[in-house]
């Protein structure tokens, strides 16, 4: 019998969107010079959500640590596989192609925000920096791509609405445990935060 379960706790919902929004905006703002200062903002945004993120993989709540997605290659493609089948597989948590999408955002994402900081500084190569800024951007990109339509094939084939339960934290599944705290208060410190930063780096006030 399905039953609702507590599975993602707040600052990974937290970090989560601040992570899509701010990658949107970067990348949307990264050939305008008027909107440097708003690239740059939301590029510094990002990679202090993926060090949070990297520290919360070890020290998070049991679904959100790396642990629990880190799948071996057989993993993945048996995952892939059963989405072709009468009865595709089910996990409470992130499922072994998301897992991989999740690492590869967490990599890439850390390249761009890094050659992003080398390049705004002026330290190092100019020309490899600002080729590898542009690489994995696109290749972030890409792989967004990917998960948001993995996200919509698998809310359909599992019938449940997994971009409401990031929203909720809240998923409906039979003998899993709810998480025990939702940590809200770490959460809503990182919502703050984040929205200080960006009012002080751009001097909105």
């Amino acid at each position: 019998m399905l039953q609702r379960v507590l599975v993602w706790d707040v600052p990974t919902r937290v970090f989560h969107w601040t992570l899509a929004l701010s990658f949107a905006g970067a990348y949307l703002t990264a050939e305008s010079e008027r909107y440097r200062d708003i690239h740059v903002a939301l590029g510094y945004l990002m990679l202090g959500m993926i060090g949070f993120r990297l520290v919360w993989g070890f020290a998070g709540t049991a679904y959100a640590r790396f642990g629990s997605f880190l799948y071996k290659p057989s993993a993945v493609v048996g995952y892939v596989r059963s989405l072709f089948s009468p009865q595709p597989e089910h996990h409470v948590g992130h499922n072994p192609a998301g897992g991989v999408a999740i690492f590869l955002l967490l990599a890439l994402g850390l390249l761009l925000g890094t050659s992003g900081v080398l390049l705004y500084w002026e330290l190092g190569d100019e020309d490899l920096f600002e080729e590898l800024h542009e690489i994995s951007a696109n290749l972030m990109l890409a792989v967004v791509v990917v998960h948001v339509a993995g996200v919509l094939v698998s809310s359909v084939l599992h019938k449940e609405n997994l971009v409401r339960a990031m929203f909720t934290g809240y998923k409906q599944a039979a003998n899993a445990v709810s998480i025990p705290r939702a940590y809200a208060w770490l959460g809503v410190v990182m919502a703050l935060l984040s929205v200080a930063f960006l009012i002080i780096y751009l001097g909105i006030l």
